[in-house]
């Protein structure tokens, strides 16, 4: 197009305004800003507002498509709007020269700001300068004039030709100190945010910001779906982790379920189909592909993590590495893989549906890319992967011995359910021929609901060689793992005892797991302080990606600690980093992330953030019932049911505390069984059920009668400890305020002995409570619970308390007690969504710079269809300004009647509905 169609002389001095992109329509669009999308989420992390991108000139969005980067842009513009600049947007194409790009900036800048002298000398009878750097800083010069504080919106910067990038370049080094540039790009600025970044003028928004974090994915679904869905963080948690947090993948899968009659079916229906809706989901996005692109992408999808170098061993293909590339950065199908540099990795549901291709190919040729596959993952030391394929090929004793050099080192780095999926493959000669994989399985066995299987494993090595100390000491620390993990702190405190101190190691991993056991049998004891001792003194290791896991279970122990004795500012500290790092490392689903998210939650609902803490544990109950340690196991469902409860759904408070009870008698834990209980005693006392508590009560003595044994000094007082609190709540259902008083006692010694200051805090209350039952002062031991709960960031208007409790306490308030409600520091907001403005919404003229104050006002009176002598009236001032102002509108505003004056106003974001 030529670009001297952007100015028309025809338009005299006292009538520059934007009729000059009328006369090109195409020029219009471009600087047309989209509509925003009825259901966009306005993401607060990713505020323009925030200090990340307050003080930068530049703020660069590069992100494959699929990723939001228009729909952020959009969300700028109208807080940049709302804070009263100048916004103007320009949309990208590839034919935008030099000449033409900067006609583009100057009609931009003319229509966001108002000002229709703007670029006068520029674009008027074609004096746009040959050169690009002369025009760009002649536009620059202008834009300092106008002494308006002004930003730049361009949207699809990757289209580009290099000469305009080159100006483009050139303008981001050279900006006046009242303009602000924003890009959104698919690729190609990676050198100019290295270049401007070290110096502050620079930020960067990339995939991995972009990506949808699950509170995000809760207010979208519950905006898009209704409260139903909103109020069922699992459902929405579900959808979440199948997208992988992708924009486009929600926003695909919710348009497919939006019209469903029961919104949480279709969404379970969708986590579970492996066909249908999920098949849908891709093909859309692969009809797009050329048919040399879409077998591209099924041979290389054999494999889960991709290389340029990998690609072109599996296709034979001299242009694997471009092709790669391309379509990493051309369609939404790649990740980059987290901390792997060069590395991608293919969305898994789009995996899922281009694998199914595979089945069509030959198997010679499947078998072929499996072999391809194998040898290039083994000559690149990823030997887990390349005993996969290998297996797969055929070639089973090589797979064997790849696996014999890797699953130890896989099970050391957490990849446990990897390991665990070799056990079904290894038949037991090639275990007894290669006592590595034996130990490999042994510690996977040891970290899930299969404890017996890890000591079998063990004693079959012992078996089948002679180990000699130092196997032997890592046979022992399996153990105590497994013993652990079984809930059985006796066992693995004695087999411990066995070493010492010092074990008779080198390895740094070994080192460091001893120090962690260490470290959970202090915790187990109550020696909460020495545990975190024990941390400050542990042995430093390599940089090794098995070091590194090992590492994160000090985080673990610290916030159990922490949690254990009612340090829930401390608790939170500690464990929110460390689940932050874990869901970005191993993933959201990965055991150690799920016990971290249910310390984390069990904090956030002891600080009354109920909203959080159900979100916490979305989607992760079922990992923790398989391979959860015994008090994530009880947190979580615990804390799932308090929240339940206290949002009204009893009956699913009921249904988890049945559940935990079954985990329980499933993997012969008895403590969950009694939590349990003692946890269903709880709420029925709460409604005063005496005949319900004493049938659970029954329950409960028989367990603890059976397992409190004097030889497992560690499991009895944890026993009876929930003994004496279930006591305690059956005589208060009951009224029996004597009986509650020994009870509470008894259960306020037990956790002064172990000290659980959580609890304790708990029982202070209810005892006050009791005491002013049987007619006594509890005063005393109220404001005591109330000073500890502020003290350690608890929130004791949570649930954990009993109802009557709460109705004494708020009667007690009016003579002058103290209300919990008054106590405690201030709890951060919970995400929510803003409600949609009805039809009755009034309008509202944002503070922009675009219009004066009075312009402002009277553009106001307008959209409310006032006269002007009734706007005249309303300001307080004559007719005649009200004119003068109305035709300032006209032509700021490009406008030719007052309804159109209304609506480019909102087109522009100057008028805004409430």
């Amino acid at each position: 197009m030529n670009v001297g169609t952007f100015g028309n002389g025809t338009i005299g001095p006292n009538r520059m305004t934007n009729q000059q992109s009328v006369a090109n329509p195409e020029a219009t669009l471009k600087i047309s800003p989209p509509r925003a999308p009825r259901h966009m989420l306005a993401r607060a992390r990713l505020s323009s507002d925030c200090e990340r991108f307050r003080n930068c000139a530049v703020t660069i969005v590069q992100a494959p498509p699929g990723f939001g980067k228009t729909s952020l842009l959009i969300q700028w513009r109208q807080e940049y709007l709302m804070h009263g600049s100048a916004v103007a947007w320009v949309s990208i194409d590839g034919h935008d020269d030099p000449r033409r790009l900067l006609a583009s900036l100057t009609l931009a800048v003319r229509s966001g700001s108002g000002r229709t002298a703007f670029g006068r000398r520029l674009l008027e009878g074609g004096a746009l300068p040959d050169a690009p750097i002369e025009g760009v800083t002649a536009w620059l010069a202008e834009v300092a004039r106008t002494a308006l504080d002004i930003v730049l919106i361009l949207d699809e910067a990757e289209q580009l030709p290099q000469a305009s990038l080159e100006a483009l370049i050139y303008l981001l080094e050279n900006l006046p100190a009242n303009l602000r540039i924003v890009i959104a790009s698919r690729a190609g600025f990676e050198k100019v945010i290295a270049r401007l970044s070290p110096y502050g003028q620079c930020a960067a928004v990339d995939a991995a910001a972009l990506r949808f974090r699950l509170d995000e994915t809760i207010a979208l679904i519950g905006s898009r779906l209704g409260a139903v869905v909103d109020a069922d963080a699992e459902a929405s948690a579900r959808l979440h982790d199948i997208a992988e947090g992708w924009p486009l993948g929600l926003q695909i899968a919710l348009a497919a379920i939006a019209d469903s009659d029961d919104p949480v079916a279709s969404i379970d229906a969708f986590a579970s189909s492996t066909g249908g809706i999920r098949e849908q989901f891709i093909t859309a996005l692969l009809e797009r592909l050329s048919s040399e692109d879409t077998e591209f992408l099924t041979r290389i999808s054999i494999v889960d993590l991709l290389h340029e170098d990998l690609c072109e061993a599996l296709t034979g293909a001299k242009d694997a590495k471009q092709r790669l590339l391309r379509l990493a950065r051309e369609t939404p199908l790649f990740f980059s893989a987290q901390g792997r540099g060069q590395w991608y990795r293919m969305h898994s549901m789009a995996r899922e549906a281009i694998r199914a291709h595979l089945t069509i190919l030959p198997p010679a040729t499947h078998s072929e890319l499996h072999r391809r596959a194998m040898h290039w993952l083994a000559d690149h030391g990823m030997t887990e992967a390349a005993a996969r394929h290998a297996l797969a090929c055929g070639q089973e004793e090589t797979a064997y011995t790849l696996a014999q050099g890797s699953l130890h080192d896989a099970v050391t780095q957490g990849q446990l359910v990897a390991v665990l999926e070799w056990l079904e493959w290894l038949p037991e000669p090639v275990l007894d021929r290669h006592p590595r994989l034996r130990l490999a399985m042994a510690w996977a066995l040891a970290q899930s609901d299969r404890q017996q299987e890890a000591e079998e494993q063990a004693q079959a090595i012992l078996r089948s060689t002679e180990p000699d100390e130092a196997m032997r000491y890592e046979i022992d620390l399996i153990l105590s793992a497994a013993a652990y993990f079984a809930d059985e702190p006796d066992r693995a405190a004695r087999l411990l005892d066995r070493w010492g101190d010092i074990p008779p190691v080198s390895d740094s991993w070994l080192l460091q797991v001893h120090a962690n056991r260490l470290a959970v049998r202090a915790v187990m004891e109550g020696e909460y302080a020495k545990a975190r001792q024990l941390r400050r003194h542990m042995p430093r290791g390599n940089a090794s990606a098995a070091y590194r896991y090992v590492v994160r279970w000090r985080a673990y122990t610290t916030g159990l600690g922490y949690l254990l004795q009612g340090q829930m500012l401390s608790a939170e500290r500690t464990l929110r980093p460390a689940l932050v790092q874990a869901d970005d490392d191993l993933g959201r689903r990965h055991p150690f992330s799920c016990m971290m998210a249910a310390l984390l939650a069990t904090t956030r609902f002891k600080r009354g953030d109920f909203n959080e803490a159900a979100a916490l544990l979305a989607n992760r109950l079922d990992v923790l019932e398989r391979s959860g340690t015994p008090d994530a196991v009880i947190f979580a469902y615990r804390t799932a049911a308090r929240v339940s409860s206290a949002t009204g759904a009893e009956h699913r408070a009921f249904d988890l505390l049945e559940t935990l009870h079954a985990i329980g008698t499933a993997r012969r834990m008895p403590r969950l069984c009694v939590a349990s209980l003692t946890e269903q005693i709880r709420l029925h006392s709460g409604r005063f059920r005496s005949a319900s508590c004493r049938t659970l009560a029954r329950r409960l003595e028989q367990i603890v009668a059976e397992h409190a044994t004097a030889d497992s000094p560690l499991k009895r007082r944890a026993l009876l400890l929930h003994q004496h609190i279930a006591q305690a709540f059956v005589a208060i259902a009951e009224q029996d305020w004597t009986a509650a008083d020994r009870a509470l006692a008894l259960a306020q010694q037990d956790t002064e002995a172990m000290k659980l200051g959580a609890v304790g805090v708990d029982l202070l209350t209810l005892h006050a409570f009791v005491l002013d039952r049987l007619g006594k002062c509890g005063t005393a031991l109220l404001r005591e619970a109330v000073d500890l709960g502020a003290a350690y960031g608890m929130s004791l208007t949570a649930p954990d308390l009993h109802p009557a409790f709460a109705e004494w306490l708020h009667e007690r308030g009016a003579d002058g007690a103290p209300r919990l409600a008054d106590v405690g520091p201030p709890l951060p907001p919970t995400v929510a969504v803003s409600p949609a403005p009805g039809r009755d919404a009034e309008p509202r003229v944002a503070p922009s710079m675009v219009l004066t104050p009075k312009e402002r006002s009277v553009l106001e009176l307008t959209s409310r269809h006032l006269t002007n002598k009734e706007i005249a009236l309303a300001m307080g001032v004559g007719q005649e300004t009200v004119k003068w102002h109305m035709k300032n509108l006209f032509i700021k505003l490009d406008a030719t009647s007052r309804r159109q004056i209304v609506r480019r106003a909102q087109l522009l974001g100057l008028l805004q509905e409430t």
